[in-house]
């Protein structure tokens, strides 16, 4: 079954979308570009060795680097384009296939990160399932963290939006509540109208 993301991939970038995709945030990072944002949130909220998911791990970028500072990460992905990619770039890193709606990783994580718009990039119908497979493996001092655009202008191609309410009331009905809100991986302060959304959800509010 093709996915949302990789028909949107596709018609943005071609067969190759998985190369480009990690070509262009290495030409990012040639030119002095800061490409380490949702990184450098994760140190902040947790220190290495903690451990962290990355789900939807995509080419690794995130993963790669957070394994460079000594945390203890996993990735996992649908797609194996993306992931043939991470695991040429990091072989020795712990890089798995599979959906997040049915994810069964045997095993709980100090932070859960969801990046690059994986929220609403989900297959419809499964917000809730993904919420509670993603609650399913934070450990009990453990947060979810997701990062995600708000309007047509920080989303790919025609990807609906997901308002946060919506992401808020499937975490809540996992057992997750908001712990922290942001608009930026920078921590900026949130603010619906400016597109994009980082959210923290935890077992209880700090």
């Amino acid at each position: 079954m093709t996915t949302r993301w990789e028909r949107i991939a596709r018609a943005q970038a071609g067969r190759d979308y998985a190369t480009t995709y990690a070509e262009r945030f290495r030409s990012l990072a040639a030119d002095g570009q800061d490409v380490h944002g949702e990184a450098a949130l994760v140190a902040r909220l947790v220190d290495p060795p903690a451990r962290v998911l990355d789900a939807g791990c995509g080419t690794g970028r995130i993963a790669v680097h957070l394994d460079g500072l000594g945390y203890a990460v996993t990735g996992v992905d649908v797609d194996p384009a993306m992931l043939a990619v991470a695991r040429a770039e990091a072989p020795g890193l712990d890089l798995r296939e599979a959906d997040l709606a049915t994810l069964d990783l045997g095993g709980a994580f100090d932070l859960v990160l969801l990046a690059g718009n994986i929220v609403p990039l989900l297959e419809p119908g499964t917000l809730g399932p993904v919420c509670e497979r993603l609650a399913a493996h934070t450990a009990p001092d453990g947060v979810v963290v997701c990062g995600f655009g708000l309007d047509a202008d920080h989303l790919p191609g025609d990807c609906p939006v997901t308002p946060v309410a919506d992401l808020d009331a499937a975490m809540a009905a996992a057992g997750l509540v908001p712990v922290a809100r942001y608009g930026t991986w920078d921590g900026d302060p949130f603010d619906e109208a400016a597109g994009y959304v980082v959210t923290v959800h935890g077992r209880s509010a700090r």
